[in-house]
């Protein structure tokens, strides 16, 4: 309580100051047409954070673009901006003739009884005041939630687009990933296994029993490698060890299949289902395939740990950066993250590597 009554003042005082400058923000936004609707939104977005903080809550999500009324917005901020002045003000002469008070009584010009009615009315006026910046900030948040918070109606329709949206996503993914699961059985293991029945054929009509075991251990070894390339087709197509392993032990396990090093960071949480868990294994896998291919790097760190909605999973890299969050890898992740309500994000500035943040919820 004594750090929420310390943060309300500063941020209304704080309110005040960028109220100021929204209302030349207005007039500048009015002189150019309305060009810098950009702009309106940051401010907005910063205004948002600024209540969240003044409250102790988390740091809202990035504000989605919500057309005029953002300007709708910054506008009506000119009433608790004009009071949070005035309370500020109140505060500072407050805070001045305290001091005033404070030297009186050190210079012994003031009486008991004077004091105490100094102090009786200091501390009445300073509730009031403090009162006061509570009162400002609940006007401040009620406009926010007013403006820039979807309603009702509006969430419902934004929500059945994404879920539209993810729906046919998730068929063209799998579509795709039947595709690539078809080429893998056709150019690896079938061509292995026709090489296969050759070997067996050529060893059964040789009369040469040297050629004969030669050609039966070449048959073994490529029954092996045959073995082999299935299962990496299998886990693939569904990480099976994650049925009797938990993430950061199946994570090992791609480190190692790895030719750039991996550390990994698992930070114990209360495990996820197993379809967020299957999530994270993929973009893990995508993640290091993409870094040893393209990137350059010479280490990749793997953190996973709890977050305010769920899971997170943070993949960075060391390597030449520049990475397309639009290109077929990084996008099928995106679809799949997408597909359990899950934020997916990518930041490949070029020459400063490649950082790929997952946000999954855990419900």
């Amino acid at each position: 309580m004594p750090r929420r009554w310390a943060r309300v003042p500063v941020a209304v005082a704080a309110g005040a100051v960028t109220g100021a400058a929204e209302m030349l923000f207005l007039l500048f936004a009015g002189l150019t047409l309305g060009r810098v609707a950009g702009a309106a939104w940051w401010i907005a977005d910063r205004e948002r954070r600024r209540l969240a903080w003044a409250s102790g809550a988390p740091a809202p999500a990035p504000l989605r673009p919500a057309g005029p009324r953002v300007f709708g917005y910054l506008a009506a901020r000119a009433l608790p901006a004009l009071l949070g002045g005035l309370l500020t003000g109140l505060l500072v002469t407050g805070v001045a003739l305290a001091g005033i008070v404070a030297r009186s009584v050190l210079a012994g010009t003031m009486t008991v009884p004077q004091l105490l009615g100094q102090v009786l009315l200091g501390v009445a006026l300073l509730t009031l005041n403090l009162q006061g910046f509570v009162t400002v900030a609940g006007i401040d948040a009620r406009l926010a939630r007013r403006f820039l918070e979807s309603s009702t109606r509006e969430e419902l329709e934004r929500r059945i687009g994404e879920l539209a949206a993810s729906r046919a996503e998730v068929v063209a993914a799998v579509d795709v990933e039947r595709q690539r699961i078809e080429r893998d059985l056709h150019d690896g293991l079938q061509q292995r296994l026709v090489a296969l029945g050759m070997l067996l054929g050529r060893a059964r009509r040789s009369t040469d029993p040297e050629r004969t075991r030669a050609l039966l251990d070449q048959a073994h070894a490529d029954a092996q490698r045959a073995v082999e390339e299935m299962r990496e087709v299998a886990w693939r197509v569904y990480p099976s060890a994650l049925a009797h392993s938990s993430l950061d032990e199946v994570l090992a396990m791609v480190a190692q299949r790895s030719a750039v090093p991996v550390r990994i960071d698992v930070t114990p949480h209360p495990r996820p289902g197993r379809p967020v868990e299957t999530a994270l294994y993929f973009v893990a896998c995508e993640a290091v395939t993409n870094t040893a291919k393209h990137a350059a790097a010479t280490v990749i760190t793997i953190a996973v740990g709890p977050s305010v909605t769920g899971v997170e999973m943070v993949v960075t890299d060391d390597g030449v950066g520049g990475a397309d969050p639009d290109g077929s890898g990084l996008h099928g992740l995106a679809r799949r993250v997408a597909a359990l309500d899950g934020r997916f994000e990518v930041l490949s500035p070029p020459g400063a590597g490649t950082t790929i943040r997952v946000e999954l919820p855990c419900g």
